[in-house]
């Protein structure tokens, strides 16, 4: 058997966490064991996209396929979303579960601000992403998160099922690893002055 692991090619990456992926880098074998080379960012983004800490702000029917999410039969902390939190300074992506009035907006813009750098929005709902399909004329809703803050991840359905909350924050992992969400892109441009 450990000839099988001897064998192995030094250019492949070890396997960490999630669904086999791989840990940024390569290894470069030595007499005394291996070196891992990768670049910071990679390796930066890797462990923010396998950390990330939720808080849930859930307003109405998509909260409960929220919570069954993360339950124990979907249980999204197998794939790195293990602590949610009920403050908005510990957490790295809210989730907007449900519909938006206009009375809320100020409070979800509120939260927003108050997480810290690099901060992650998923929009999940109908009502979240385009003020719902029964309230879409309503004075009193806001036609969709993006109105209050800006959004990384939408998931269609009214209300989405709970795989369809995990595909997007599987979705979410990998926009962070490539390093093309919202926050990071701004954070890689130079301000522009007027």
């Amino acid at each position: 058997m450990n000839d099988s692991l001897n064998n192995k090619d030094s250019s492949q990456s070890p396997s960490f966490g999630g669904v086999g992926e791989a840990f940024p880098g390569t290894v470069h074998q030595t007499p005394g064991g291996g070196v891992l080379l990768g670049k910071m960012d990679q390796v930066i983004n890797w462990a923010r996209s396998n950390s990330l800490w939720p808080l849930v702000f859930g307003t109405s029917c998509c909260a409960i396929e929220m919570m069954s999410a993360a339950a124990a039969k979907y249980d999204w902390s197998r794939f790195g979303f293990e602590v949610a939190r009920a403050t908005p300074r510990q957490a790295d992506v809210i989730i907007i579960a449900g519909t938006i009035v206009n009375k809320m907006a100020p409070v979800l813009k509120r939260l927003y601000d108050q997480m810290a750098d690099p901060k992650y929005v998923v929009a999940m709902g109908a009502c979240a992403t385009s003020g719902g399909p029964f309230f879409y004329n309503t004075y009193s809703v806001v036609k969709g998160a993006d109105h209050v803050i800006p959004v990384d991840v939408y998931i269609a359905g009214c209300p989405p099922r709970p795989e369809a909350l995990i595909h997007a924050l599987i979705t979410l992992q990998e926009k962070i690893k490539s390093g093309l969400t919202r926050e990071q892109i701004r954070m890689k441009k130079p301000e522009q002055s007027f």
